[in-house]
């Protein structure tokens, strides 16, 4: 059974927590082979919106910039409440200091108020403060000046809104440039798909060409969306907030400072060993998508040989793994900040000392410690995010890298440009020693010959491994030819259009498809244009118009994704029906009738019979009873046409298709 495994990149969030010195997860991401390069190549699909990115680099430290000063002029508030609130103090005592009745002369300054002030209160006072209370005019009685505090704050909530609008901006052209981005890279994709061989998807799984095309470009559009603004404004962040620690006080910088290394060993300690426990959960947690596609697809299976026990024992198996791996990384990983916040208490505590001690010797302001506080508070945040980052870019190029793998990748020949009218092909089809193999040094078809007259019907015979279907994908270009040449009508279909030579052909595969949307629909997928007259009529033909008609929409029923809603047989009806609408000159079967009832095959050979009437139709069977109206049997073995003839001359002969046809009937 095979099984489809998407990838689960889930991006952590970047943004710093409130409260402490640092925050924000830790994001763990692949590594690329060729980082580089790679990181080149993203470059070139950002090169037409350099204009955009310094658009949002302008922004985004614009943005950052009215952020950083906002705590210093919060600070000068509370420099301006505690100068009006010792101005009222000290105006107060002086007043309390005259005789009873006496009113100082209007015009007195402040240095005369001084002069009632006790020794020992004089001696407290700053010398900066005492000039400014030398200044003072106490004509007008001191009171705090809500008009200062007041415009002070206008100007506060002012840069709030510029920040918002600025980083507004900013997130609104990197999203539009993040999805311009996405949209190219699908679009690449999408069309590359069409133009890959189809060798490539015989080597490569299906889950993980998926995992190419949607979680590794969603990661690319993600990362790309985040990482870009949160780098520009986390380094932005943290010059500025170094720029107004330093322009506060020096010395309390250098305090702040010395907590910065124990920070990042305990950082680089933590994520050290927790990588590990993330990769692992990563691991594990596709193993157990993997595990349960499995069981659900196939549940019938395991139910029909009672595996429900073995079913849940390799589940709880992986279930424990993810647990123990996820409970690790997790604990690790939270444990980073309540350890982050442990050392940045240590700092805030001799910050607080330096800074008493400075603002008793006058040295600073009350406002510029709390400002000082805050930006404290901040500074780790933007080294923690770039750390982030830096796993996030790692997560970024290597996803980048995978989808331009696959954009790369070596594309089918170049077409020609020759094309055959269908309305005018006879149907001859001639192989010429024709070789053929999956890998140049192993060939599985070897100097093939045939010649097929038009209107013959032809069936492909021969044990598993023959060459039976690879023969058809020649046919049907989905391979090209290592030598020799097939001809349709004398005309090598090596020099027509691949879209052309399919055109002339109408194909049933053993292994049905129907597509998610209605039986209507899906009849209709061979001939998008045909009426809804012409898609019962071929329905009619192939004897499945009574089935879709008993259902309740008829026509109109939807078929959901696995198609699960009808059984097998009417599966390979419908699939009979688009062959039978399409029209094409030339029929490819293969077994086609191998999920339906003998009744109903009995039937469909019979509008079969009439389809192919005058058209070259090419049949592989494995049930050879169903082959005995063929034209030409082409009997297979080892690459080569062992035998040719009709079945009853086979039969006569009494060679290898005789053995392979009597051994069907030996039970």
């Amino acid at each position: 059974m095979s099984t489809m495994k998407k990838e689960q990149r889930p991006i952590m969030p970047m943004g710093g927590r409130p409260g402490g010195m640092m925050g924000g997860g830790i994001v763990m991401g692949a590594k690329a082979k060729d980082f580089k390069g790679t990181l080149r190549k993203l470059i070139g699909y950002l090169r037409p919106y350099w204009g955009k990115m310094i658009a949002v680099v302008i922004f985004a430290i614009a943005s950052t910039v009215f952020t950083i000063v906002s705590p210093k002029i919060l600070g000068n508030i509370t420099n301006q409440i505690v100068e009006d609130y010792i101005n009222i103090t000290i105006y107060t005592q002086a007043r309390e200091q005259l005789p009873q009745g006496m009113e100082l002369p209007p015009g007195t300054k402040g240095e005369v108020m001084l002069k009632f002030i006790p020794p020992e209160q004089l001696q407290q006072i700053p010398e900066d403060r005492l000039e400014k209370l030398k200044s003072l005019d106490l004509t007008v009685k001191p009171e705090f000046r809500f008009d200062v505090i007041g415009q002070i704050a206008l100007w506060l909530i002012g840069l709030y809104l510029l920040s918002a609008f600025f980083s507004y901006i900013q997130g609104w052209i990197m999203s539009g440039v993040s999805q311009d981005v996405t949209f190219k890279l699908r679009r690449d994709v999408s069309q590359k798909i069409n133009r890959l061989p189809l060798r490539y998807f015989d080597t490569n799984t299906h889950g993980d060409i998926l995992s190419r095309i949607t979680n590794d470009i969603d990661t690319i559009s993600q990362t790309l969306n985040q990482s870009m603004s949160q780098l520009i404004t986390s380094i932005a962040t943290l010059i500025g907030i170094l720029i107004m620690m330093f322009s506060i006080n020096w010395l309390m910088t250098i305090v702040a400072l010395l907590v910065l290394p124990a920070s990042l060993i305990v950082t680089g300690v933590i994520i050290k060993k927790s990588q590990k426990f993330f990769t692992m959960q990563s691991k594990t947690l596709g193993d157990m998508n993997g595990h349960i596609e499995e069981m659900y697809g196939g549940h019938t299976v395991v139910k029909a040989f009672n595996a429900e026990a073995r079913s849940l024992e390799k589940f709880t198996k992986i279930n424990k793994e993810l647990h123990n791996s996820g409970w690790k990384s997790q604990f690790l990983s939270g444990l980073l900040f309540p350890v982050m916040s442990f050392i940045g208490n240590i700092g805030y505590v001799g910050i607080a000392v330096l800074g008493g001690k400075l603002a008793i010797e006058g040295r600073i302001n009350i406002g510029d410690i709390q400002a000082f506080i805050q930006y404290l508070q901040q500074f780790n945040q933007p080294i923690i995010q770039t750390a982030n980052i830096a796993n996030v870019l790692q997560s970024l190029v290597a996803s980048s890298e995978r989808v331009f793998e696959f954009i790369e990748e070596a594309e089918e020949s170049t077409d020609k440009a020759g094309e055959l009218d269908a309305r005018k092909i006879k149907g001859e089809v001639s192989f010429e020693n024709v070789t053929f193999g999956y890998e140049p040094e192993k060939l599985i078809i070897k100097g093939f010959t045939a010649n097929i007259k038009p209107g013959q019907t032809v069936a492909i015979v021969g044990p598993t491994g023959a060459g039976k279907t690879t023969m058809v994908n020649l046919l049907m270009r989905f391979y090209e030819v290592n030598s020799g040449s097939i001809k349709i009508d004398g005309v090598d279909i090596s020099t027509l259009k691949r879209s052309n030579v399919r055109k002339l052909f109408g194909m049933v595969l053993q292994d049905t498809w129907l597509f998610k949307g209605t039986i209507k629909e899906n009849i209709a997928y061979s001939n998008p244009d045909a009426t809804l007259q012409e898609i019962k009529h071929a329905a009619e033909m192939a004897h499945v118009d009574h089935f879709i008609e008993s259902l309740p929409q008829g026509y109109d029923t939807e078929i959901n994704e696995s198609a699960d809603n009808i059984s097998q047989g009417e599966k390979q009806l419908l699939t009979i029906t688009r062959a039978m609408l399409a029209d094409s000159p030339m029929l490819i079967l293969d077994e086609a009738t191998s999920s339906v009832d003998t009744r109903t095959e009995i039937l469909i050979q019979k509008a079969m019979k009439k389809l192919m009437d005058g058209k070259t139709s090419f049949i592989i069977a494995h049930r050879l009873s169903t082959i005995k109206e063929a034209d030409v049997i082409l009997v297979m073995n080892q690459g080569n046409i062992v035998e040719q003839g009709t079945h009853k001359k086979l039969l006569q002969k009494d060679g290898f298709y005789s053995k392979l046809y009597n051994s069907q009937f030996e039970e």
